[in-house]
């Protein structure tokens, strides 16, 4: 039972540029391959840099309006740097956050949430470019067919994991959301059966209606309802 790995959603075909492409080729290469932003890579092919829509866009900002009718904005000296220069060394912003072909898609997502950024270019050990993971990357897992994920719960989470017999728990998946039933031996085990079924890539809630026979933190009681979580 494992998360699906950043080289298991992240595109291999990747648009790049060198650090003296001119402006107007770097928006025709946005367009051109329906991309929002590409990397800068040097001569071993290292991602330097990220030149995205919105630095081109910052060259907007500082044309005036026609006839003079609106003034140029104040920008800081250096995003006003950025908004003059020609060439992608100008452009692109300098932090480069990357991710690695290993990690998991909950590794990349958590990276990308922390940077606030969109995209991470994605190396190898020697820190040359394999590919670029996006938001939307990510969130293939999502689409997931409902069959998939219920054969991974019960027969990887249920079965191979917690040694569940398979009639044990009823497993139901609706539009990615997982609904257990049925009755496990001890209570201790509700937590640990909810935790593993959220870890499945592609599940968007767990229900529980699951019961448990044995409270084995106290006294031996009748089977009881969990509750939907």
């Amino acid at each position: 039972m494992l998360h699906r790995t950043v080289q298991d959603v992240m595109t291999q075909e990747v648009a790049t540029v060198r650090r003296d492409a001119p402006f107007k080729t770097i928006a025709q290469l946005l367009a051109g391959n329906d991309v929002t932003a590409v990397p800068v890579v040097d001569g071993q092919y290292r991602p330097i840099g990220i030149v995205s829509d919105s630095d081109l866009l910052r060259k907007e900002q500082v044309q005036p309006e026609p006839e003079g009718r609106s003034p140029i904005p104040w920008l800081h000296p250096r995003d006003r740097a950025r908004a003059e220069a020609e060439t992608a060394e100008g452009l692109m912003s300098t932090q480069v956050c990357t991710a690695r072909p290993e990690w998991s898609v909950v590794e990349a997502a958590r990276t990308m949430d922390h940077q606030h950024v969109k995209r991470l270019p994605v190396v190898n050990d020697s820190g040359t470019l394999v590919g670029i993971v996006s938001r939307g990357d990510l969130l293939r897992v999502f689409l997931r067919h409902d069959t998939a994920i219920r054969e991974e719960i019960v027969h990887d989470v249920l079965q191979h994991t917690l040694y569940l017999a398979p009639d044990a728990v009823r497993v139901d998946v609706l539009d990615g959301v997982v609904t257990l039933r049925g009755e496990v031996q001890r209570k201790s085990t509700l937590p640990i059966v909810l935790r593993l079924c959220r870890t499945v890539d592609g599940v968007v809630a767990v229900h529980s209606q699951l019961r448990y026979t044995f409270d084995d933190a106290g006294e031996v009681e009748p089977a009881k309802v969990h509750g939907i979580l």
